[in-house]
């Protein structure tokens, strides 16, 4: 196939139409993206997961030589289940203004900017060069961040200036994000008749004391001035979202599941909080087994942590993106993405990309015309900027 003169909407076209889901195979898209790049020439290199049903794409267009930088999104994108669309999600649909589709938004969108753009950053005279990195599995817990930003930095041996990933921001360069980090928390206690509450262990109960100490921790953290202005809530959040346990009213019930996240500002260390929460699980446990001895409280992760992001102000990549975007106020976003790990793995990062996060994760999700176009000027005026004298 031919796709030289494809344009940014036609792509999204194709892209939307892979119904890639966090957790499955990123193989289909990403085998269309690879017929893409060859037609172009550009060659580009593949990071599978361990059994070859996944794999990270990242490639370099232009000279080997310090000061690029890269564009990076991930390839799958949230359920449609129970979500009352009013086209197929699946088939990118114009109406007025607006495309609608699952990932037109989050985050294709961007991605169709970057391949659109190939054309152009092979035929500038780029005096520094862009990387291209698309990810697998981030809706999941940014499952392939770290993955393909370590790959990038082993593979180049020239040092990119930093990251940009384009994440729905409305085209406004944002410089931090929170961590999260989710568990599913299981107690096991005994079982037995409801009057015997004080001769036996029951887990709903116990769970609920694991609840409360969670909410009061959050408490403290804010009592103690733990707190980010630039965030909207402006501190580290603690939410216990589904809890299941017990059998009957009338009986002790012997187990209990809940399933929660922490989402923590920069300057909260989220391995202490996490510490902390283990020491007064061990201490329920040791009161609790003088009863109970077979007592226990388990944590199950659903993901590696996702670190948070806080770019300085004053660091050059942040300069470039204020310069490319048009925009020169930054700011910060309150969900999860792989901004942090690229700048964990030594790639100062910036979250900027078409599309509202606000028409994010629902039924008729869309970008708007102009942001996409806004996107592709963006890309334009950083491919001026990266082929002019450093």
């Amino acid at each position: 196939m031919t796709n030289t003169s494809l344009t940014s909407t036609e792509i999204l076209a194709h892209l939307v139409s892979f119904p890639v889901l966090g957790g499955q195979s990123n193989l289909p898209i990403l085998r269309w993206i690879e017929r893409y790049l060859t037609d172009l020439g550009v060659e580009y290199t593949l990071v599978p997961n361990a059994d070859g049903t996944k794999a990270c794409l990242h490639c370099r267009i232009g000279p080997a030589v310090d000061g690029g930088v890269i564009l990076s999104g991930h390839l799958d994108v949230v359920p449609t289940e129970g979500q009352p669309w009013d086209t197929d999600p699946f088939t990118l649909v114009r109406k007025d203004d607006k495309l609608f589709a699952r990932g037109s938004c989050d985050m294709k969108g961007f991605i169709a900017c970057c391949l659109a753009s190939v054309p152009r950053l092979q035929a500038a005279n780029l005096r520094r060069p862009v990387y291209f990195a698309f990810s697998y599995d981030e809706e999941i817990g940014c499952m392939a961040g770290d993955i393909i930003a370590g790959a990038i930095r082993d593979h180049y041996p020239e040092q990119p200036l930093g990251a940009i990933i384009g994440e729905p921001t409305m085209l406004q360069p944002m410089v931090g994000q929170k961590g999260i980090m989710v568990y599913t928390t299981e107690v096991r206690g005994s079982q037995g008749h409801s009057s015997r509450i004080k001769e036996e262990v029951d887990a709903v109960h116990e769970a609920a004391r694991l609840i409360v100490w969670l909410e009061e921790k959050m408490d403290a953290l804010i009592a103690a001035g733990h707190t980010d202005a630039r965030f909207s809530p402006d501190h580290t959040s603690i939410h216990v979202g589904k809890i299941a346990g017990g059998s009957a009213f009338n009986i002790i019930a012997n187990h209990c599941r809940f399933e929660w996240d922490y989402r923590t500002i920069p300057r909260d260390d989220a391995d202490q909080l996490f510490a902390d929460f283990l020491t007064f699980c061990r201490q329920r446990e040791e009161l609790r087994r003088k009863i109970y001895p077979d007592f226990s409280i388990e944590h199950f992760p659903l993901h590696p942590f996702v670190p948070p992001l806080d770019t300085a102000e004053d660091a050059p990549i942040v300069d470039l993106v204020k310069d490319i975007s048009g925009c020169s106020r930054t700011g910060t976003v309150a969900y999860a993405a792989e901004a942090g790990q690229f700048s964990n793995a030594g790639f100062p990062s910036v979250l900027c990309g078409p599309g509202d996060i606000a028409q994010a994760h629902r039924a008729n999700e869309f970008v708007a015309i102009d942001q996409l176009e806004g996107c592709m000027m963006m890309i334009g005026r950083l491919i001026d900027r990266l082929s002019s004298q450093p």
